[in-house]
């Protein structure tokens, strides 16, 4: 008699061997690679114990060990993913918020993103359609059917159970939830960080100690120093924008240039600390027109179109209106994306101006944006002569990608800036191709915002231009291979450094100068030179940037900043139920 195994029984020994195969290499680039011991144990739990309700529950060991392999390799797969682009990595709440049509849209800029999706989407299903039909059930030991049955139902049921203890906060696995934000986006844990998002959806305030000072007076007492007529406020957000010259290398005359250069209309400019990196605009937009970092709220915070917006009682917009302004917002992308349309009317804004109804789009530049800028502007104008305006606006062409080959940009850029500067060389090809997009791209911005100015502020009318950079861009990570010239008193994240110019047409009697300036303060600098009276919140705000000179969640003194807050969520109740 041949030992040769059937045909059939060959298929289910590479099947097998296969799965065996797929679940080890899984294990061994996700489990073992998280950050810490007891969450390397963690994540190699849960994946034993998906394993096997999956082997009681199917009865097949193959497809058992492909469904575990896939799950927890497409977790750690979209994990990594997520932080080479965006430096955060994939959280629960992503799955809710972030899986649309315009996330797709988005992923079509990125090949790489687009081939792994599409990928995943025909592999997937194909593998598990494989693996469970091409498998035998398993045999276990009772023989009757029944007993059979009974075996596999408590068996899955007891996985099961167990696999929701360890996935409580309160179960023998408590140490690894509710990390510090900081510490979850940055330990690289993404297995550990995506099962303990679900716990981390819960908006949190700043904790405030019994020992809080009270006794800080948070009301301001000065005269209003404003223009006799009120001044048009227009405030800008720059996408992915900081002065490159923060790069050590970046000395070149494209490194200059004007829009981060003070004039004689400049009253206020400098290093913008922000609170997210590579992505993440939304955040920015929050810090801008709420004077709170998103931070403060836990890892929920990071979905603030979604679950702040609604909730926060003092905002810029409504500060503008209560002066007598129209507040309108012009959005370079669909009023669906994240949520923005019904974050912004939460916001206060009178008018949401949805670019793609403007033929604003993704490859929209600078200058088109402008363009769809002066048209409503003037629209506006005339439909509300007498009254005056306050505009947000965000540009989006400087957004990344930043990988159109060289040869196809503008001189001086379609050659290297930066050849051999860095280390090895395939570093330093894709940091001169990343930089020389951005460089010229910024070019664009800085000959659009002198358009914009000169527009704004060479008319008759009082204005006041304001603009920023919400984060730096990514370049895929590669931007952190840079060293950087740090402005004085910028603390460790050289990341979270980008720029802010303030500019009026008239005189302000008061200046204003920090060292770096936290994007939370922003909005109470563009009331104090616009000269529009300030509300409860926006006094505190001012405040709170004097005394700590700018910084706000680094500032030195820990008192002031506690007693801010108490004053803020106790007494003003600015985050509603």
């Amino acid at each position: 008699m041949s030992d040769v195994p059937a045909p059939a029984s060959r298929r289910r020994i590479l099947l097998r061997a296969f799965a065996a195969s797929a679940f080890v290499l899984m294990f061994a680039f996700g489990p073992l690679t998280e950050n810490t011991t007891s969450e390397k144990i963690f994540a190699g739990t849960l994946v034993l114990l998906v394993l096997l309700f999956a082997l009681f529950a199917s009865a097949r060991l193959a497809f058992s060990l492909i469904a575990a392999a896939l799950l927890f390799g497409l977790i750690e797969i979209a994990g990594r993913l997520k932080f080479l682009y965006l430096n955060t990595p994939l959280l629960a709440p992503d799955l809710e918020y972030f899986v649309n049509s315009d996330t797709i849209e988005l992923f079509t800029h990125y090949p790489l993103l687009l081939g792994i999706g599409v990928a995943a989407l025909i592999l997937v299903p194909l593998l598990l359609i494989v693996s469970f039909a091409g498998e035998r059930v398993v045999p276990f030991a009772p023989r009757s059917r029944a007993q059979r049955a009974l075996v596999r139902a408590l068996g899955a049921g007891a996985a099961a159970a167990l696999l929701l203890v360890c996935l409580s906060a309160r179960g023998p696995f408590g140490t690894a939830f509710n990390k510090p934000m900081w510490i979850a986006i940055n330990d690289k844990s993404f297995i550990t960080d995506f099962v303990t998002s679900f716990n981390d959806t819960v908006i949190e305030q700043p904790t405030i100690p019994p020992d809080v000072d009270r006794g800080i007076s948070w009301k301001l007492d000065r005269p209003l120093q404003a223009p006799p007529t009120p001044p048009d406020v227009v405030a800008v957000l720059e996408e992915s924008t900081f002065d490159p010259r923060l790069l050590k290398p970046c000395t070149l005359p494209q490194c200059k240039l004007r829009m981060f250069e003070p004039d004689k209309s400049t009253r206020a400019h400098g290093p913008l600390s922000v609170h997210t990196f590579g992505g993440g605009t939304w955040t920015s937009e929050f810090s801008l027109l709420t004077g709170l970092a998103h931070t403060l709220f836990g890892n929920a915070g990071l979905y603030a179109p979604y679950n702040l917006a609604p909730r926060v009682a003092h905002t810029l917009p409504k500060a503008f209106k209560r002066a007598g302004y129209r507040a309108i917002a012009v959005y370079p992308m669909t009023g669906d994306f994240l949520n923005a349309r019904n974050a912004y009317d939460y916001y206060g804004f009178d008018a949401f101006y949805d670019g793609t109804q403007y033929g604003l789009g993704w490859e929209s530049h600078d200058a088109d944006l402008l363009e769809v800028f002066k048209r409503i502007y003037q629209d506006e104008k005339r439909v509300h002569p007498e009254q005056p305006l306050f505009v947000f606006m965000l540009t989006l062409h400087q957004h990344g990608p930043h990988m159109k080959p060289l040869a196809e940009l503008k001189p001086p850029f379609d050659k290297p800036l930066f050849a051999d500067r860095f280390k090895p060389k395939k570093l330093d090809e894709w940091l001169n191709l990343n930089l020389g997009n951005y460089l010229e791209r910024l070019q664009e911005s800085d000959a659009m915002l002198a358009d914009l100015e000169k527009f704004l502020l060479g008319a008759e009318r009082p204005a006041v231009l304001m603009h920023f950079g919400d984060h730096q861009p990514s370049f895929d990570g590669a931007i952190n291979e840079i060293p950087k010239v740090l402005p004085k008193g910028a603390g460790p994240n050289a990341h979270w450094i980008t720029y802010y110019m303030l500019k009026s047409n008239f005189a302000v009697r008061r200046k204003f100068d920090y060292p770096v300036l936290d994007i939370a303060f922003l909005g109470s600098l563009l009331l104090d030179v616009a000269g529009v009276p300030k509300d409860e919140f926006f006094q505190a705000n001012t405040l709170l940037r004097e005394r700590c000179k700018g910084r706000y969640v680094d500032c030195k003194d820990a008192r002031m900043v506690t007693s801010y807050h108490d004053y803020v969520f106790t007494k003003l109740k600015d985050l509603q139920e």
